[in-house]
């Protein structure tokens, strides 16, 4: 075997099909997002306009998070210092968690390094600890999910995107006292689309099901105090576990889960993914628990980020753009091509100064590659138009095709 062949390979497979990955070198302007530095291909740091970033309210730049963390690195230093278990655990844990169960009205809540490791930790041990469980996944779920489920070992039924007849269909051929588990997101992150909750919630009472919900998306984004999409539809006291992100919405890091005190317990006490692994550091924690905090009482931000995604959509389709269509703060730019897809990427940055990566597969289903804008409460009447102008002038040049 030739290790270094086999390795090489891998990546011209990759690059032949037009989804290797470039990380772009960039710095963001504090105070001035969506304005950054961008440091690739070029003698020093380039101007440029950040288009597809997931801290949606930019509130990694708002005075109060900034305040906490610089407040919290002064007073215990940056790193945790270990494991929950072990030196780990600070009064800004404790806090947040609170926080959390708060935004979300459970009892408990408990932190993760991520929202990947929040949700792969916590649906593999919850399907271990209940023996014969079944998961029912939407096959649009995101990687960590599907990861949970791989994990867990558990038996699996994927049902068709949203479709709450196939769920059923799949719920009533399983016995009645096998323990299940409907697993779904509140906001789909590439088509921008909402799942029917308490539909979904209806069908897990009447085939005794628990249901797992990932706000990743949500969170921050939607309800009176950024709950989520089931704040907005007074559907959390009906969810049994909701799983959110600090990294988004509320621009930090981290994630989470919210449920009632004894599956909290039962997470805290069996996930080899909370158990083993360094705490987030109080810095972090400082600032996501300033960020969640604010986000509770102003819906400025919110109403900001819905009104320039509302106008951005508009401006491309009244160019002509094939923009998909959705109810949220995602605006999807269809291009059904890999190479294409990065192409134009490229030509907006070096001609436009106007960063947003493409969307490839696996992240989308291949033909379904597009590029993925997020417009935020900063994004100026004045950059959409500037940004429009470009991607006419690109779709021109490249003689691409227009919205039906």
């Amino acid at each position: 075997m030739n290790y270094a062949t086999v390795f090489k390979q891998a990546i011209r497979n990759l690059h032949a099909e037009g989804r290797y990955r470039v990380f772009v070198d960039i710095l963001r302007n504090k105070g001035t997002f969506p304005n950054a530095r961008c440091f690739a291909g070029h003698h020093g740091p380039k101007q440029i306009t950040v288009w597809c970033s997931n801290d949606y309210l930019a509130m990694g730049q708002h005075p109060h998070v900034i305040a906490a963390m610089e407040k919290a690195l002064h007073d215990v230093g940056a790193g945790s210092g270990g494991t929950r278990n072990i030196g780990g655990n600070t009064h800004y844990h404790i806090d947040l968690e609170a926080e959390l169960a708060d935004l979300h009205e459970k009892e408990s809540a408990l932190l993760f390094t991520s929202g990947y490791v929040s949700n792969e930790a916590t649906i593999a041990t919850l399907a271990k600890v209940l023996p014969g469980c079944i998961i029912f996944s939407d096959e649009l779920n995101h990687a960590s999910m599907i990861a949970g489920i791989r994990n867990s070992g558990a038996e699996k039924r994927v049902f068709r995107h949203n479709n709450l007849a196939h769920l059923e269909e799949l719920l009533a051929a399983e016995a009645p006292e096998a323990p299940k588990l409907i697993a779904f997101e509140s906001v789909y992150s590439m088509d921008g689309d909402i799942a029917p909750i308490h539909a979904i919630c209806d069908l897990a009472d009447k085939y005794n099901a628990l249901t797992y919900l990932d706000e990743v998306h949500a969170v921050g984004m939607y309800g009176a105090r950024g709950g989520g999409i089931s704040d907005r539809e007074n559907a959390a006291g009906r969810l049994t576990i909701i799983e959110g992100t600090l990294a988004k919405a509320f621009g930090v890091m981290g994630g989470y889960i919210a449920a009632d005190r004894v599956i909290v317990d039962v997470i805290r006490s069996y996930a080899p993914g909370f158990i083993f692994t360094t705490s987030l550091s109080p810095v972090l924690v400082a600032g996501a628990l300033a960020s969640v905090r604010h986000l509770k009482t102003s819906s400025i931000e919110r109403d900001g980020q819905q009104a320039a995604a509302a106008r951005l959509k508009a401006l491309m389709a009244e160019a002509g753009l094939p923009v998909l269509p959705s109810t949220t703060h995602i605006v999807p730019l269809m291009v059904g091509d890999p190479v294409c897809a990065k192409q134009i990427s490229d030509i907006l940055l070096a001609d436009y100064g106007v960063y947003v990566q493409p969307i490839n597969y696996p992240t989308v289903p291949r033909g379904s590659e597009r590029l993925r804008f997020t417009p935020g409460p900063a994004h100026s009447e004045a950059m959409m138009l500037k940004l429009t102008a470009a991607l006419v002038e690109i779709w021109n040049r490249l003689e691409l095709r227009q919205a039906a």
